[in-house]
C-alpha cells in the first residue's frame, strides 16, 4: 500500500481514489512535515506535478487537524495563474484533491462574466484561483477581501513576469496581510523571479527539484525537414502516420492557426482552434472537446503551451518552429507526462534549418532528422496498424441482434470479399495521405529562385506602381484566385500602370476557367496576352524609364590600358622655417596710472508715480483691425479670433503700444521713445526690414519644418 503518512487523511484518500502510487519529486518535497510554515520558491520541469504539491504543501495550514473546512467567508487561500486556462484547470485538480474536506473554490478569470464571480465571492469561498488582472480588478472594485488570506500562491511565476504581469502581482501581493505565507512555483528561478521573491518572502526555502532522469526523456523528438511549399503537407502526413489519440498542432501567429484549422477540417479530421481572438467560452469548449474524444487535434498558438493538461496527449507538432529553447520545451512538454510516451515533431523548411539547429542546441536536445512521412509510407502504417488491431481483438461471440445480419453477410459475401469490404471500409473513414516532394535531407539549405519557364502565358493586370502594388502582394493573390502554387509563377514586371505576369502554359487555362469573367480579388482585371510583353527601355518599373542612365545597359570601356603612373621620387624638401629664434620687442609697460575721482551721484529722490491718476478709457471699443501675413485685413467679429500658427508669430489680438502709438513699432535693438540705433546715414538696425512696424511689408509665409 502506498505510503500517504504524511499527507492530511482526506487528501491521502483522494490521491488512492484517483490512482497515485507514488508521489513525484517535487510532491514529496513539498510535503515534508519539517518545512512546517515556512514560505517556499520552488523550480521544477514542467509535467513534474505542481499543481498537486502545492495542494499538499498549504494543507496542515488550513485543515489545521481538522478533516473538514468551516462555513466559508473571505477566502484563506490564492492560487495565481498566468492564463485563463491553467487557471481553471488548477482549480479542477484542486477540486478532486479537496473534494472529501468541503472546500469551496472559486475562479475569477478574464473572459467569464464579472457577476457571477461577484455573487460567489459573496457567498464565501475557502480558495480563489485567478489570474493577475481579473484579480487586481476585484480587489480594486472591493469585491475580494483578502483579509484573512493565510496564504499567496503563484504558479508559472516565470510566465506571468514574462507576460507583463509584474504590477499587477505587487499589487495583489501589498494587499494581503503581511502574515502570510507565500509560496512560488516556477519552471526556472531567473534574476526577476528572485527578486520578486526577496520582496514578498519571509526566508523562503528554495527548493530545486530535478527528474532523476534527463528532461523529457519520455519525448522523442523528430525534426522533419521539408520544402517551404509542402508545409501544410507535412503536418497532415505526420498527424495520418501517428494517428494519435490527442494532438496539438502549434502555430505563432492566430492567421496560421485558422489556416490549418480550416485545411485540416477540409481534409476530415476532428479539429479545434485555441487562440487569444477567442471568448473564454469558446477556448473552453474547445479543451472539453479535446478532453471528451469529440476532438482530436487542437491547433493553437503559444497561449495553450504554459500547464495545459490533456490526457492521452501522444503528438506535438511544431507548424512554426518556436522562437527560442524555453518554448520549445513548454510546448513538448504538452506530452510525455506523467511517465507516459510521446513524440515532439518540427516541421523545418529547408530555408529554416540552421534557425531549428540553434534551438535544439540550446535546449541541449537531440532531434532525429529525416524527411515527412510519405504517401506510402502512411499506407504501410495503416495496414499494419489494421493488422495488429484485428490479432489483438477478441473475438466475442455474436450477439442475438447480430446473427441475422452475420447470416446474409455469409450468403452474400465469402471470406475474401468480406475482408476487401473492411479494408475499404476502414480506409474510407481516414484522409487519405498528401504526396510530398522527395528531398535530400543531409543536403544545404538552398534558396529558392523564381526563373522563367521554357513554355509560358503571359497576362496583364491592372495594377501598377501608381497602384502601390507590389510583388509580395500579386504573387499571393494570383495564387488564390487562380487556385495554382507560386511553382507555377514565372517573372512579374512591374510598370507604371499594369503588371505583366509569367504563368507555366499548363496552368494557364485552370487559371483563367477559376476567375469570374477575369476579374480577381479587389476589382483586378487580369488580360490573357498572345505575346511576350514588350517591356520599356530602362529598368522595369522605374519612375523614368526613358531616362538616359537607368536601367540601360552600362557602357563597356574595353581593355584600354592605363599609362604608368607618375613617380614623384624621393625629392628633397627645404629645411623648416624657424621662428623661435625671432627676436621680440619688450613689453610694453603701463605702470601704476592712476584712475580719477569716482562721479558721486548723491541722494537724487525717485519719482514717486503713486499720486499720477491712471487714465480711464471706459468702455472704449478695441479696433477692428488684424494683422496678419498679409497686412491689416478688416473683421466684424472681435470674438472668433484664431490662435497664430506658429509660437514665432504674433497673436491676432495683440496690438502694440509705444510711445503712446498704436501703429508703430522700434526698430529692432532701439528703445522705446528712444534715438534709432545704427550710425547716421546707415543701414537700419537688424537683419532685413523691420516686419513689425508695418504690417503691409511683404514676408514670406512660415511654413511647418519637417
Amino acid at each position: 500500500m502506498t505510503d500517504f503518512s504524511a499527507i492530511p487523511a482526506p487528501l491521502a484518500r483522494a490521491l488512492e481514489t484517483r490512482g497515485f502510487k507514488a508521489l513525484t519529486p517535487v510532491q514529496l518535497a513539498c510535503s515534508d512535515v519539517e518545512l512546517g510554515n515556512q514560505d517556499l520558491l520552488v523550480s521544477a520541469q514542467t509535467g513534474s506535478g505542481k499543481t498537486v504539491a502545492f495542494g499538499i504543501a498549504i494543507a496542515p495550514m488550513l485543515l489545521d487537524g481538522a478533516e473538514k473546512f468551516d462555513r466559508a467567508g473571505a477566502p484563506t487561500t490564492l492560487v495565481i495563474a498566468p492564463t485563463r486556462e491553467l487557471a481553471l484547470q488548477v482549480m479542477r485538480e484542486l477540486e478532486w484533491l479537496y473534494k472529501e474536506t468541503g472546500a469551496r473554490i472559486a475562479s475569477c478569470v478574464g473572459g467569464m462574466d464579472y457577476r457571477t464571480e461577484k455573487r460567489t465571492l459573496e457567498r464565501g469561498a475557502h480558495i480563489v484561483v485567478g489570474t493577475p488582472g481579473r484579480l487586481r480588478d476585484h480587489i480594486q472594485r472591493n469585491s475580494l477581501d483578502l483579509s484573512e488570506l493565510r496564504a499567496a500562491i503563484l504558479d508559472e511565476a516565470d510566465e506571468m513576469l514574462d507576460l507583463g504581469f509584474k504590477d499587477d502581482l505587487e499589487f495583489i501581493l501589498e494587499s494581503a496581510p503581511a502574515e502570510r505565507r507565500t509560496l512560488m512555483f516556477s519552471a526556472t528561478v531567473s534574476n526577476p523571479i528572485a527578486k520578486l521573491a526577496k520582496s514578498y518572502q519571509n526566508d523562503a526555502k528554495r527548493l530545486t527539484v530535478k527528474s532523476e532522469e534527463k528532461q523529457h526523456a519520455d519525448i522523442e523528438y523528430r525534426a522533419l525537414v521539408t520544402t517551404p511549399r509542402d508545409k501544410d503537407n507535412a503536418i497532415v502526413n505526420t498527424l495520418r502516420f501517428y494517428e494519435a489519440r490527442n494532438a496539438i498542432v502549434f502555430c505563432a501567429t492566430r492567421a496560421t492557426v485558422n489556416h490549418l484549422t480550416s485545411r485540416l477540417s477540409n481534409r476530415g479530421f476532428q479539429v479545434v482552434a485555441l487562440s487569444g481572438e477567442l471568448s473564454q467560452a469558446e477556448r473552453s469548449n474547445a479543451l472539453q472537446a479535446m478532453r471528451d474524444g469529440r476532438a482530436r487535434v487542437c491547433v493553437a498558438t503559444d497561449v495553450a503551451a504554459r500547464g495545459i493538461d490533456l490526457p492521452g496527449l501522444e503528438l506535438v507538432i511544431h507548424a512554426d518552429l518556436p522562437q527560442n529553447q524555453e518554448a520549445l520545451l513548454h510546448r513538448s512538454g504538452r506530452t510525455g507526462r506523467a511517465g507516459s510516451k510521446g513524440v515532439s515533431a518540427l516541421i523545418v523548411p529547408q530555408t529554416q534549418r540552421k534557425k531549428a539547429e540553434r534551438i535544439l542546441g540550446w535546449a541541449k536536445v537531440n532531434a532525429d532528422w529525416a524527411k515527412p512521412p510519405s504517401a506510402s509510407e502512411v499506407q504501410a502504417k495503416d495496414n499494419w496498424r489494421l493488422i495488429e488491431t484485428l490479432k489483438s481483438e477478441e473475438q466475442a461471440p455474436a450477439a442475438e441482434n447480430e446473427l441475422p445480419v452475420l447470416e446474409e453477410l455469409k450468403s452474400l459475401l465469402d471470406h475474401d470479399a468480406l475482408a476487401l469490404a473492411y479494408l475499404r471500409l476502414s480506409r474510407g473513414k481516414q484522409s487519405a495521405p498528401e504526396e510530398i516532394e522527395a528531398i535530400n535531407v543531409d543536403a544545404p539549405a538552398k534558396r529558392e529562385r523564381r526563373d522563367e519557364f521554357a513554355e509560358s502565358v503571359w497576362m496583364s493586370l491592372s495594377v501598377g506602381r501608381n497602384d502601390r502594388a507590389e510583388p509580395r502582394w500579386i504573387l499571393p493573390l494570383v495564387c488564390r484566385c487562380g487556385d495554382i502554387t507560386k511553382a507555377d509563377i514565372g517573372a512579374i514586371k512591374l510598370q507604371q500602370d499594369e503588371t505583366f505576369v509569367q504563368l507555366n502554359a499548363t496552368v494557364a487555362d485552370k487559371f483563367f476557367a477559376n476567375l469570374d469573367n477575369g476579374v480577381l480579388e479587389d476589382n483586378v482585371k487580369a488580360t490573357r496576352l498572345d505575346r511576350a510583353p514588350k517591356i520599356a527601355a530602362g529598368k522595369s518599373g522605374s519612375n523614368y524609364p526613358n531616362k538616359p542612365g537607368r536601367g540601360g545597359p552600362r557602357k563597356d570601356y574595353g581593355d584600354k590600358p592605363r599609362g604608368p603612373r607618375k613617380d614623384f621620387g624621393d625629392k628633397p624638401r627645404g629645411p623648416k622655417k624657424e621662428w623661435d629664434d625671432k627676436p621680440r620687442g619688450p613689453k610694453k609697460d603701463f605702470g601704476d596710472k592712476p584712475r580719477g575721482p569716482k562721479k558721486e551721484w548723491g541722494d537724487k529722490p525717485k519719482r514717486d508715480y503713486d499720486d499720477k491718476p491712471k487714465r480711464d478709457y471706459g468702455d472704449k471699443p478695441k479696433s477692428a483691425t488684424r494683422y496678419d501675413d498679409r497686412g491689416p485685413k478688416a473683421r466684424t467679429n472681435t470674438d472668433a479670433i484664431s490662435k497664430p500658427r506658429h509660437k514665432s508669430a504674433p497673436s491676432s489680438d495683440f496690438k502694440p503700444k509705444f510711445g503712446g502709438k498704436a501703429d508703430a513699432m522700434p526698430s529692432r535693438g532701439g528703445k522705446p521713445g528712444g534715438k534709432p540705433s545704427g550710425k547716421s546715414g546707415g543701414k537700419p538696425a537688424g537683419k532685413g526690414p523691420n516686419k513689425w512696424a508695418d504690417p503691409s511689408a511683404g514676408r514670406k509665409p512660415r511654413t511647418k519644418k519637417k
